[in-house]
């Protein structure tokens, strides 16, 4: 993958965190049993989230040697997806989803299959609503939710839970139904008021911007410093200039112009002459 032909010619010369993903294996076919959420739950703690609201997750996972990238504008056809190659675990957003609650869910839904579906062909309904448990156990603990969800659809109470917990108001609908707080009829309601508002596309309230990668393109400002520019970084993996630019990105890169890249012939592990990424421990709200 692009991906990971890129991150592995960085590490050539910058030290990253290393991977730090617990798994815990779920039957790709079990539709009942709570092992998503007790995944969820020992993320929380082998990652020491404390009890609250998670705060920058994208950073979290970067933190936890996780690699974040957007994808390429042409080739976008899914809202994120993951995988866990021979290089580390990576998980792939889609540049034109502008979503700031969507994106998160997006990232929590795909921690969710490196955690729990590794072994496991991706896309079934199962496998999917899974990973949408896991999500929604991480971001809402169910410990620390079940008190604080309305049981009607109050929009105040909701769109302050939306703002605290930077989920959207579709998440918290459907945990409070899914925890058995909401009734299936009020909860059917609620997302009909939500289309004849339009707010399934776009809910009201400010959106603030999407949370940001910065493990590669830190890494590409370090290198820089010291002479390395991105022309001789792409050339040594094997990527076009364009497709560097785009998956070390901080931002979405909407359009670039590029050809197919030459296949890497290797991935080298770090030199141990390698640039600290990170001087002291990173916080996740960073």
């Amino acid at each position: 993958m692009i991906a990971g032909d890129v991150g592995a010619a960085l590490e050539r010369h910058v030290e990253f965190p290393e991977p730090n993903v617990p798994r815990l294996s779920v039957d790709v076919d079990d539709e009942v049993s709570s092992v998503p959420e007790e995944a969820a739950r020992l993320l929380r703690k082998h990652w020491d989230v404390k009890a609250g609201p998670v705060g920058h997750l994208v950073r979290l996972a970067e933190n936890n040697g996780v690699v974040v990238v957007f994808s390429p504008a042409q080739t976008a056809a899914v809202d994120a997806y993951s995988f866990d190659d021979a290089y580390r675990p990576t998980i792939v957003l889609n540049p034109a989803k502008e979503d700031y609650y969507r994106q998160r869910f997006d990232v929590a839904h795909e921690l969710g299959h490196l955690v729990m579906h590794v072994d496991a062909e991706p896309g079934s309904r199962v496998v999917e609503n899974q990973a949408h448990r896991f999500a929604a156990e991480l971001l809402l603990p169910e410990d620390e939710l079940r008190d604080l969800l309305p049981s009607k659809a109050d929009w105040r109470t909701l769109a302050a839970l939306k703002e605290t917990y930077g989920v959207s108001l579709q998440a918290l609908l459907y945990r409070s139904r899914s925890l058995g707080v909401m009734s299936d009829v009020t909860y059917r309601n609620a997302i009909a008021y939500l289309s004849s508002k339009g707010w399934r596309r776009r809910e009201p309230g400010e959106m603030p911007a999407v949370e940001q990668p910065s493990l590669y393109p830190k890494a590409v400002e370090i290198l820089s410093g010291v002479g390395m520019d991105e022309t001789s970084l792409a050339k040594e993996a094997r990527v076009t200039p364009g497709l560097f630019r785009t998956v070390t990105a901080r931002v979405p890169v909407r359009e670039e112009l590029f050809v197919e890249p030459q296949s890497v012939e290797s991935r080298l592990r770090p030199e141990e002459h390698a640039i600290p990424l990170f001087r002291g421990k990173e916080q996740p709200g960073a």
